[in-house]
């Protein structure tokens, strides 16, 4: 029979040995009967005959009998019973362990879907970014972390690369679809050939697109995302093949990609192939990202030196036109760093989420020191009970099996609750979470955070029982003997546990307080920055985009700009409209080139790199942004292509001293471009967030010569209109405001509908995140620090009754034996904030990277925080001393 099914029926086999063993003594007993001898005697011989009846019983079970396993559930039976008749203890503990494990769930939960969690694709650890640095171009970094692909690049590296199986170019955009309901604007990912060969995730339905998909003049083809296939046509599967009307040109869906496939970071509706021409690609236009997927056995040093390689035969393959220098770009000390996929998805949010899990886990600790003393309490209030267990034979092992299982009981109780308390956690997270948080959709409570749950729940359960285990399960003769000395509660040995404890708590508190306060303090000087625009409430922002196959002429296309901001304006409340390539913190996309000053003479790539923007008349004024010096566009000056620009007050400073100085100066981007006459300065704006630097800028016309072609004049067609109104963020305005558009034009949709206080408070939003989460733990903490400070204050004035009452009875004063306790309150608190300001220091300079405005070592907040908490540990002591204090001495002195 198997083992198990031996041990689940023993029940009825132990009644199966007391019944045989009853027939064999009723047999013997007849058999005596039978001879002549009474009933009463017969029964007295048969069992005296068969022997230690009990003794047999116990060892016929043995043959079967898991003795350890029901040792065990005795012991558990035994565990829960007393839980039981303790209902208040086992209920503070339980919700204690639930929110710190629930919290630690929550958090590790998104943990390991957006950091440990290979990404969602075949072979993610072939996947690499095509990263690459430009050390030499001056002035990139203020405003790009790196240097992106052209698509002659990407040529070169796709026909030439020795370390790739697929390579390919992506980047986001945005599509009017019209033709099917009203006409709606879409985010679109434009890809090239090699893109979905590398992320290697089949279609859900119909084809990926193809190579010939990426010639202008070749299918014309598309692809839905699953989402927008649901949303827009109802999943209806005969969508393939069909042809919808995307930026007015008829396109065929080629296929459907699976639910939540995303193009690395980039969700979309539809993906788009680009149009690349290799006959017409020049070194220049470094616009896209870059993937590819490694030859097996490739490793990324050794793709970097192959890409390093390329980089010669690029600049020998093509140019930027007659009369150029191809090898202009050896200045820029381009170099290859490229990086596994997964780090270019996570970016810099894993320095939060480990920030946020290493405080949560502290609180976890604080929790756990916290039961421990409970612990504590109660074994010692188990003294005697131990003591007798021990004399009547219980050994050590016995002992601290029983006090372990129930902290671990105690432990799996609170991890079961603490699931539920993650449930809700993670939803918080998701709610209060950084917006730009990778892998959003992936995060869920899956099967690793479950196992999380266990293994931390048991960890739990040792860690805070080893405590009393430790103190409560020596020697069977110290068990005897601590159960023999009636005074020992107030013996400095029996408070030498809870008070390194409550030192311990005090010292994790203390940390967690500071890096709360800190976060405090940045969040202040982020609000107090000036981001370059006002009032961003009243401020409404959309996007809105004019394709060339809509309006083919660029001036044609500045007019219905320029209509449209006259229907904006006739809205009833709208006191200015503008509009511009990009606002502040909307992520969209930066342009970019070389600045050069009349008068300065270049040699390679000296000219600064410098932010660009198109801006029309009018936007300044309605954004907010202070004109320094000079003044803004005019229309007249906007149709007649007169070469003017505006530059930003650090550009103004740097190149020409001040903002006056700038003024009827001028400059250029090429050499063979007219020479731009700048006519006004306006104030820095943070355009990455108030936490970044103002990056110089450069605004040009939203309708000026083309940089290749200057004699042609070029509109920026997708642009975000400004309108300053208070009735801004309204429903019912923004109604008014895509009639105004419609009214223009019916076919162009209206996107990225926010107010600026939206985009103001989306940048702010991982410190808002990290902020919350330090504040919950600082919170936590210092609760559970003060309770800690509390429990054990108030158990040694119990342990201590008597002597008060003596103490009282010969006069001592009340305020004296106050004091006494407070002064040990003080002590432990200053003991723990000496160690905690200690570790606060180190633990700060590794959030160096999460402060703005404010030193990690800040004096006010390292000097303010420990003042907080002493005080707060004074009264926690102080108000079960005067308490007891106040107890009739006669009363003190019957309490013992």
């Amino acid at each position: 029979m198997p083992r198990f099914s031996r041990f689940f029926s023993r029940d009825r086999r132990y009644d199966d040995i007391s019944v045989s063993i009853q027939e064999h003594i009723d047999e013997r007993a007849d058999e005596l009967m039978e001879e002549g001898m009474s009933r009463d005697e017969a029964e007295r011989t048969a069992r005296r005959a068969f022997g230690n009846v009990a003794l047999l019983r116990e060892r016929s079970r043995e043959v079967w009998q898991w003795q350890r396993i029901e040792s065990l559930l005795m012991d558990l039976k035994y565990v829960f019973r007393r839980l039981v008749r303790s209902p208040g203890f086992a209920i503070t503990v339980v919700l204690t362990l639930a929110i710190g494990i629930g919290a630690n769930t929550a958090v590790f939960s998104v943990l390991n879907s957006v950091l440990l969690r290979p990404l969602p694709y075949p072979e993610p650890e072939q996947l690499v970014s095509l990263h690459l640095d430009a050390p030499g171009a001056p002035g990139l970094s203020e405003f790009r972390s790196e240097l992106r692909l052209s698509a002659s690049m990407y040529f070169t590296f796709a026909a030439h690369n020795q370390s790739f199986q697929s390579i390919g170019l992506y980047g986001p955009g945005t599509a009017s679809i019209t033709g099917l309901a009203q006409p709606e604007q879409v985010s679109t990912v434009q890809i090239s050939s090699g893109v979905l060969e590398t992320l290697n995730v089949p279609a859900f339905t119909g084809q990926w697109l193809t190579g010939a998909d990426q010639d202008a003049h070749g299918l014309g083809r598309v692809m839905l995302s699953y989402g927008y296939w649901q949303r827009r046509f109802g999943g209806d599967p005969s969508i393939v093949g069909r042809t919808i009307s995307v930026n007015s040109q008829p396109r065929v869906v080629a296929g459907v990609m699976p639910r939540g496939f995303k193009v690395v970071t980039y969700d979309f509706d539809l993906l788009v192939p680009l149009a690349l021409d290799p006959v017409k690609e020049q070194l220049a236009g470094f616009a896209y990202r870059g993937i590819a997927r490694l030859r097996p056995g490739v490793p990324i040093p050794q793709a970097n030196a192959d890409a390093a390689r390329l980089l010669n035969v690029w600049m020998d393959s093509w140019t930027n036109g007659p009369g150029t220098d191809p090898h202009f770009y050896l200045a820029w000390k381009i170099t290859p760093a490229l990086q596994p996929l997964k780090e270019a998805v996570v970016g810099s949010i894993h320095t939060v989420l480990w920030v946020v899990m290493g405080t949560i886990g502290v609180v976890m600790l604080i929790a756990c020191t916290n039961v421990a003393n409970l612990l504590l309490v109660r074994a010692d209030a188990r003294q005697q009970e131990l003591a007798v267990r021990s004399a009547l034979g219980a050994d050590r092992l016995r002992i601290a099996r029983e006090l372990l299982l129930e902290s671990v009981t105690l432990g799996l109780l609170g991890g079961a609750a603490g699931v539920a308390v993650a449930y809700a956690g993670l939803h918080l997270l998701l709610a209060v979470g950084p917006t730009d948080l990778p892998r959003l959709n992936e995060i869920s409570l899956d099967g690793w955070s479950i196992a999380f749950t266990l293994i931390l729940s048991l960890l739990s359960g040792l860690f805070f029982g080893a405590i009393p285990v430790l103190r409560y399960a020596p020697s069977r003769e110290r068990v005897a003997l601590l159960g023999a000395m009636r005074t020992a509660s107030v013996s400095r040995e029996r408070q030498r546990g809870r008070n390194l404890l409550v030192m311990a708590q005090m010292a994790m508190a203390l940390v967690l307080l500071i890096g709360a306060v800190l976060m405090i303090r940045t969040f202040l000087a982020m609000r107090n920055v000036d981001p370059g625009f006002s009032d961003p409430r009243s401020l409404q922002v959309m996007r809105l985009s004019i394709p060339e196959t809509l309006v083919h002429d660029s001036t044609t296309t500045v007019h219905l700009q320029n209509s449209i901001l006259d229907n904006l304006a006739a809205i009833p409340g709208v006191a200015s409209v503008g509009f511009a390539a990009s606002v502040p913190m909307s992520g969209a996309e930066p342009s970019w080139d070389q600045i050069l000053i009349e008068g300065k003479s270049y040699e390679g790539a000296d000219a600064p790199m410098r932010l660009y923007n198109y801006v029309s008349p009018g936007y300044f004024h309605t954004a907010g942004t202070r004109l320094i010096a000079g003044r803004d566009f005019t229309w007249a000056e906007m149709y007649s292509a007169r070469p003017i620009g505006i530059v930003s007050e650090s550009l103004a400073i740097e190149l020409w001293g001040s903002p006056r100085a700038a003024i009827g100066k001028r400059f250029q981007e090429f050499p063979r471009m007219p020479w731009h006459e700048v006519v006004g300065v306006v104030q820095d704006v943070r355009e990455n967030g108030v936490d970044q630097i103002s990056p110089a800028t450069v605004y040009w016309p939203s309708l000026m010569g083309d940089p290749s072609v200057p004699e042609k004049l070029e509109a920026w067609r997708t642009v975000y209109f400004a309108i300053r109104s208070n009735r801004a963020g309204d429903q019912t305005f923004i109604n008014e405001m895509q009639r105004a558009v419609w009214s223009a034009n019916s076919n162009l949709p209206v996107t990225a509908i926010s107010t600026m206080q939206d985009l103001y408070s989306e940048s702010m939003a991982r410190t808002s995140f990290t902020l919350v989460m330090l504040a919950i733990a600082g919170v936590m903490a210092f609760a559970l620090g003060i309770l800690g400070i509390y429990s054990v204050i108030s158990y040694a004035v119990s342990q201590r009754t008597r002597e008060i009452g003596i103490r009282m009875a010969l006069g001592a004063d009340k305020g004296g034996l106050v004091w006494m306790f407070v002064r040990s309150s003080l002590v432990l608190t200053g003991a723990g904030t000496a160690i905690g300001l200690i570790a606060a220091a180190a633990v700060m300079q590794l959030m160096r990277s999460l402060l703005f405005g404010i030193s990690p070592l800040d004096p006010v907040t390292f000097t303010a925080v420990p003042v907080v908490l002493t005080a707060a540990a004074c009264l926690a002591s102080y108000l079960p001393a005067r308490r007891t204090a106040a107890v009739n001495p006669v009363e003190a002195l019957r309490a013992e």
